[in-house]
């Protein structure tokens, strides 16, 4: 079993999906997609004349602030085009997708937290109204009832909160739960780097494995939502998911290559059977060797 989170840069977008269906169709085994979009999100909000508000929180962390009419936003390109695409991509591939929120069956519910401080543009903000939270309970029965049926689900923020009140989770931790639930056994996150770098700026400093039990030298390497990514890592590696690995979503086979270890694999240090266990389809697989319909990206 493997969760695959596909990040939302504008790096990977719709060009990208064909690469990951591609690869996805030869997986033979259940996967789970969850999938960002915040390049279409914040597109989009600018054409509606709502550009993106960021907020600095004391720690350094951004964070978007999401109102009622921003949420409308979000959900149009959440769960209306960015997940459409990569599902129809991924059916044409062959893999049988079938496209949800984390909404849809109460897969995913969050506490809101309407009020937002923070800087933005160097000042002092309170900003009420916001629309996001963080995930509270994970209920993956619509989603195993899915695979035990032979489907690819393909999830998206967001999560719902109080009084039917969508909310605005992160995508990261949405996959870690779902990880963790399922118990996967790995976490693939992809996003426009070639993993973890030591030095943002240049993608030859890649670290190639974090060590789950001293990850302080990760830690401090990482920068701006790569911290996010890799404490959901640690997290998942704790809660019990084999293995967690940093990879690149703009490459061809993108799934198999971080089978294969390319990337930034966070495990603790102990012997573990490799990722690579996980069977592709070649052309001298007997059809009744393959399940059909398996295969999946983030």
């Amino acid at each position: 079993m493997l969760v695959i989170k596909i990040g939302g840069g504008a790096a990977i977008g719709e060009g990208g999906y064909t690469n990951f269906a591609e690869d996805l169709a030869g997986i033979a085994e259940p996967v789970v997609v969850v999938h960002g979009g915040n390049a279409e999100f914040s597109d989009l909000s600018r054409r509606l004349g709502m550009p993106p508000r960021m907020i600095a929180s004391s720690s350094g962390r951004v964070t978007r602030y999401t109102d009622a009419a921003t949420m409308d936003t979000m959900l149009m390109a959440y769960c209306g085009k960015v997940n459409k695409r990569l599902v129809a991509t991924l059916r044409a591939a062959g893999v049988d997708a079938v496209g949800l929120s984390a909404i849809d069956g109460g897969i995913a519910v969050g506490r809101r937290k309407p009020v937002l401080r923070g800087a933005e543009d160097g000042k002092s903000k309170v900003l009420r109204d916001d629309h996001a939270g963080t995930l509270e309970t994970l209920d993956p029965s619509l989603v195993r009832l899915l695979l035990q049926n032979g489907y690819t689900p393909v999830l998206t923020p967001p999560a719902l909160g109080e009084a039917g009140v969508p909310i605005n989770v992160d995508g990261d931790k949405l996959a870690l739960e779902l990880a963790t639930a399922l118990q996967a056994d790995g976490l693939l996150f992809f996003s426009d780097t070639p993993g973890l770098l030591r030095d943002r700026h240049d993608e030859s400093s890649l670290i190639a494995e974090i060590d789950a039990s001293s990850p302080e030298t990760a830690l401090a390497a990482a920068a701006g939502r790569m911290v996010v990514k890799v404490e959901a890592a640690l997290g998942a590696v704790e809660r019990g998911v084999g293995r967690v690995v940093f990879a690149d979503g703009r490459i061809t086979r993108p799934i198999q290559a971080a089978l294969d270890g390319q990337g930034t694999t966070v495990r603790r240090a102990i012997a573990e059977p490799p990722l690579a266990k996980h069977v592709v389809k070649t052309p001298h697989l007997s059809p009744s060797s393959v399940r059909s319909g398996q295969g999946e990206s983030s």
